[in-house]
Order: structure tokens, then sequence, then C-alpha cells
């Protein structure tokens, strides 16, 4: 059977998203050759793309942003193509069979712009000075072509060249950077299993520091030079939560992780893979903003490193990231968990309509309902399991899946190996229902 014939081969399994991603193969590993002009917003890419067919494939596709694509290959030969409407189609000179692994080439250029939807534009964004992309969910064509899926999580190697008055931070660790006359290219390998949309590029007038001294995990920064001293008192705390979170959730997921301020505000901070970016506005030297600090940070684990398969479990990220605020809370000498919980239960009562977060439809995934009520949902599971079992719970729930993607059904099966008793009551009442439990 071949792509042509396949329905859905333009589309993903995703029920959210089905135009982002696409069927018949699996990356294995990106390689993206970059060269941006800052003050044009021009970029000139090669990505070579390594895949394995999961059926017989005739043609295939990508997803890819407003570029002008000058050559296509697969395996070294010349293949027919088409793009346009987001979606760059390919025909290769011989049929790729079942199983096998191919090279895909793809030379484009043009000016980058984010990737129009019903949340705003999301990805390559120019900055006054500068560039911030951020992803989250399907901004990822808008710099790269790619198969736009959270659960096709591959390799990436990233070289970057851009004129060398600007720092270049990508998620993934620095393996080289080589200076020329007026640029200099900066390369960056991502080993670990990442999603499109987790792959990030962050070009500003930056200047390092170090986020915390010590400890097995490499945490620095990227700021503004003229924020330093707000930075080092609002994130003065930054190695304390990375301890405190490794302790709750197990070990850090990855070699580094790395926060970059913007000298322009951002509404939300987010986070890439090993990465977090916030806006001038989130630092203000009064830890004002410190609970994003956490939340950014515990991403890490929950949405990262542990991925949903599809857009309908977000509450696998969101509700694990607004507990970690809470328990970074009670833990630094803030508001308890339990008085957390009492305040957003009450804050969720009063809205209308309820959600089910498990499956919250496209329209409300980044609800602030799905948050509250998914970090409401981890709390009466606590109190049903009892601390010792419930942080075990997390634990090994990190550990077992560890850069792996995971569903809401994955987690209930997980939680059910800590409970002396069978939990579907719980779960059916706080993920299933729209009507808000009581809490406790």
């Amino acid at each position: 059977m071949t792509a042509a014939a396949t329905p859905g081969a333009d589309h993903s399994t995703d029920s959210y998203l089905p135009a982002h991603g696409n069927g018949g193969y699996r990356v294995l590993h990106y390689d993206l050759e970059l060269d941006y002009r800052v003050v044009s917003n021009r970029l000139g890419g090669k990505a070579v793309i390594t895949a394995r067919a999961v059926q017989s494939l005739s043609r295939f596709s990508l997803d890819l942003g407003q570029f002008r694509v000058q050559d296509v290959r697969v395996d070294g030969r010349p293949a027919k193509f088409t793009h346009g409407r987001g979606k760059l189609r390919i025909k290769p000179e011989r049929p790729i069979g079942y199983g096998a692994t191919f090279k895909t080439e793809i030379r484009y250029a043009g000016t980058p712009v984010p990737i129009a939807g019903r949340w705003g534009d999301i990805g390559w964004d120019e900055l006054t000075d500068g560039v911030l992309v951020a992803s989250q969910p399907n901004g990822a064509p808008s710099w790269f072509p790619c198969n736009d899926r959270p659960d096709d999580k591959a390799s990436f190697l990233v070289t970057l060249t851009t004129a060398s008055a600007y720092t270049v931070l990508a998620t993934g660790d620095l393996v080289s950077r080589r200076r020329r006359a007026g640029t200099t290219t900066w390369v960056y390998e991502r080993n670990e299993p990442t999603a499109p949309y987790l792959m990030g590029i962050q070009i500003g007038r930056y200047e390092h520091v170090d986020l915390a001294a010590g400890g097995a995990v490499a945490q620095r920064a990227a700021i503004p030079p003229r924020l330093r001293t707000l930075f080092r008192h609002d994130f003065g705390r930054h190695g304390e939560i990375m301890a405190s979170f490794e302790g709750l959730f197990g070990p850090y997921p990855f070699r580094e992780y790395v926060v970059v301020v913007t000298d322009d505000d951002l509404d939300d901070p987010v986070e890439a893979q090993g990465m977090a970016v916030f806006g001038r506005n989130h630092v203000d030297g009064r830890r004002t903003h410190e609970r994003l600090v956490a939340h950014e940070l515990a991403h890490q684990w929950f949405g990262n490193s542990l991925t949903v398969a599809d857009w309908r479990h977000i509450w696998l990220n969101e509700g694990f990231a607004t507990y970690a605020e809470w328990l970074w809370s009670g833990v630094s000498g803030g508001p308890s968990v339990a008085a957390h919980a009492a305040q957003w239960h009450a804050w969720v009562a009063t809205h209308r309509p309820q959600v089910a977060i498990a499956n919250p439809g496209v329209d409300r995934m980044f609800d602030p309902l799905v948050y509250k009520r998914g970090a409401l949902t981890l709390h009466a599971l606590r109190l049903r399991l009892g601390d010792t079992a419930f942080f075990a719970l997390l634990r090994s729930w990190s550990a077992e899946h560890q850069h792996q993607i995971v569903t809401t059904e994955q987690f209930r099966a997980h939680a059910q190996r800590f409970a002396p008793r069978s939990l579907n009551d719980l779960f059916t009442a706080w993920l299933d229902r729209p009507a808000l439990p009581r809490l406790g």
C-alpha cells in the first residue's frame, strides 16, 4: 500500500491538530544548517531528515511554513515536490519500502513568519533586536521542515550562523562556536528524543550568568546586561528549586538547564527542551514571578522528558507543572499546598462551563481550568494515596517514561500500582466528568 492510497498520509493522528504532522514514517534525526540575517530577518536553511518508513511510501509530506523551497532530494536523488498551505509534499524517484531508513534533504530560504492560528502567532518571532522561538503547540514549521506532531520525537543537530554581535542559544548542548569575519557559527546537539515543538532558537545581545553554582546539573542563563542585579535576586533560589524538584520528581532528565530573558515583554514564559524563556517583564527584583520559574522548570520532567502522545492529554503537562508551583510554595515558606488547593478549588467552582480535563477540546486545551483542575486532580490523588505512595508514584512515573510519550490512560494505570483499592472513581470524577468533585 502506498502513502498516496492511504487516508491521512498528510495528517497526523492527533485529534486536536490533525493538519499538523504526517503519516507513513517516523523521524529519527534532524540535521539543520541555518544562516540568519537579523537586520533583514532572512533565513536560509538546509535540513537533512533521517526517517524510517512505517509503511511503503510512494509519496510523503512534511510541515513547512512560508519559505521558497529550492531543492529536495531523497537518498541523494532529486525528488518531485509541491509546497503550499504549510505542506511540503514529496514524491521520491523510487518508492521507499516498509521499514527502510531514508534521508530527505531540503534546501529552503525566505523570511520566517510565525504560524497563525487560534492561539495567535506561534513559532519564529522577531524581537526588537533578535529572535524568539516559542513553538507550542504548532510553530516548529515556521523555521524548519518537520513532522510536526508531539509524538514523533527525534534527535537534533542545529548549526546556525549569524552576526557575531549576537548570542545564539538553541535547545541542546553547545558543541562548538566558530568565529569568522563578522559572523559566528554556533553548533548545538540535542541527543535526547525531542518533539519538534520543543526545539527553540533564541538570538539576542545577551550576557551569560550562572543560575546556580555547583551541583550535578549545569544551570546557566542569558540575560540583558542591564537586568543583572534584578535577575540575581529573582532567580537567586533556582538551585534550591532544582534540588527540591529532583527530590520530588527524580533526577533532572537533561544535562543542563538554560534560562533566557529577552529584552522584550512576553505575555507568558515559554519552555523548550532544557530551556525556558522569560520576558523582561518577568524580572522585577521582587520575585513576583517565582512561581513561573518553578512552573517552567517542572516542565522539563512533565512535558519535555515525558511528552504527550497528542494534545488532548495536555493536563499531564500543565496540571503537573501547576502542582509543582504549589509544591515549591510550600517548601519555600509560602502558602502550603493545601492552602493553594483550597483557594483554586473555590476559584474553579465559580467558573462555568466546567471542563473534562482528560479531553478538554482543542478550543480549551490552554484554558486555565485545565491547569488548575489538573493540579487539583493530583492533590486529590495525593490525599487518597498518602504522601509516601504519591511521591513514589511521581518519581517512578518520570523515571519509567523518561524521554518517551505518555497518555492519560498510562498515568491512570501507573497510579493504580500504588493504590490498595481501585482509583477508577477518583479518576472518573476528576478527569472524565465536567462537574467539579469535592476535594478530599
